[in-house]
């Protein structure tokens, strides 16, 4: 719009009388604010940096909707008077530094309307988040409390404890055979180290006897039979490896993973009973104090809690009693299979039946692996 006024006001009918003077026309004022607005626009327009300065140059600026615009060239006549309020379209910021015209939009009481209901929305969500936030650390610290209160009343003897005996033996039954069978794993795993070591004596000694049989041709034979002797004990007790890595890697599982799962079962179920005691003594209390309004509104949300607390405690108690019964079911299969194979490997093995303990591997469905198959893959490794 700025571009059409300067090339309209470039060529703006001036009249003249007859004796040079210039005549009064009622579209003087009309080309005197055209004129101004031009040297206006090249002064702040021009320059324009963004919709802030533009604002500005438009609420400073004189009214384009009071102004007129006389077209025509040279001795023409007064009949191309455009109104501006009859020009329609966008915006326009002319950069005359690059000599082009620069749309601009956003700019007027609907775009700070929409700022200010965004930014206000913004603000409502924060303060919803912060809100949320405050509450759930005063909740954790108010059951923190709780529940540090009970703990301190149950070490010194002052508090009640919820206990269900038999469940209780089952647990410390449970920790006292896994600690036993970790003592289990560390000797088999000691076990399977020094006879690694053995083997690899074997095998180192059964070479250095083959090579001396070959260069002391006066021993031959008896470097050669022990050769073959240490060779075939190398042999064997690969085997045997094979049966007790296997036998390692199970009792592992077992201890590691099946047992410690159902220990993190217990540990959170135990949580749960420390918070189901200390909601139950906070209700206890408050059902022998004074029955005003706000003691009854503190009663009620007392009320509440303890409930939540005491299904959350009934269904973790529920959960232990479950795991227990499957872990000891499967403690039982497992184990007698491992120790069956760890008996039948070790007696073929001092045995020297070599049939047997080839059979013995068979039976449990255990595989050796060749050399440098215990290296992960480029993939494993990833």
């Amino acid at each position: 719009m700025a571009d059409g006024i300067m090339s309209k006001a470039a060529t703006m009918e001036i009249p003249i009388s007859s004796n040079g003077d210039t005549r009064t026309l009622p579209e003087d004022d009309g080309l005197e604010q055209a004129a101004k607005l031009q040297r206006r626009l090249h002064e702040k327009v021009g320059s324009c940096r963004g919709p802030r300065d533009l604002q500005q140059v438009m609420v400073s600026g004189p009214n384009l909707n009071e102004t007129s615009i006389v077209s025509g060239g040279y001795g023409g006549t007064a009949e191309g008077i455009i109104p501006t309020g009859s020009i329609k379209g966008p915006a326009v910021c002319y950069n005359t530094a690059f000599n082009k015209q620069i749309p601009v939009t956003g700019i007027g009481p609907s775009m700070h309307h929409s700022s200010s209901s965004s930014s206000v929305a913004a603000e409502d969500t924060s303060r919803g988040v912060a809100a949320d936030k405050l509450e759930n650390v005063k909740k954790w610290g108010l059951s923190t409390y709780k529940c540090t209160k009970q703990m301190i009343s149950e070490r010194f003897g002052r508090g009640s404890r919820t206990v269900d005996l038999e469940l209780e033996a089952q647990i410390e039954l449970l920790r006292d055979t896994k600690s036993k069978y970790e003592n289990v794993l560390r000797l088999a795993r000691a076990l399977t180290n020094h006879f690694y070591n053995m083997v690899q004596t074997q095998h180192s000694l059964g070479d250095t006897f083959a090579d001396l049989s070959q260069k002391s041709p006066e021993l031959r034979d008896e470097f050669g039979y022990n050769a073959e002797t240490q060779k075939l004990l190398c042999k064997n007790g690969e085997t045997l490896l094979g049966a007790i890595n296997f036998f390692v890697s199970s009792i592992n599982t077992l201890v590691n993973k099946t047992m410690e799962d159902t220990l993190m079962t217990i540990k959170m179920y135990e949580n749960a009973r420390l918070e189901y005691d200390a909601y139950r003594s906070d209700l206890e209390e408050l059902s022998l104090g004074p029955r005003d309004a706000a003691a009854v509104a503190r009663l009620d949300a007392a009320q509440q809690q303890y409930q939540v607390q005491k299904d959350r405690y009934e269904r973790l108690r529920s959960d232990v009693t479950i795991k227990l019964k499957f872990l000891e079911e499967n403690k039982v299969k497992v184990m007698h299979k491992q120790l069956l194979l760890f008996h039948n490997a070790i007696s073929a093995y001092f045995a020297g039946n070599q049939q047997q303990l080839a059979q013995t591997l068979q039976q449990f469905n255990i595989k050796l692996k060749p050399p440098g198959a215990d290296k992960p893959s480029w993939l494993e490794e990833q």
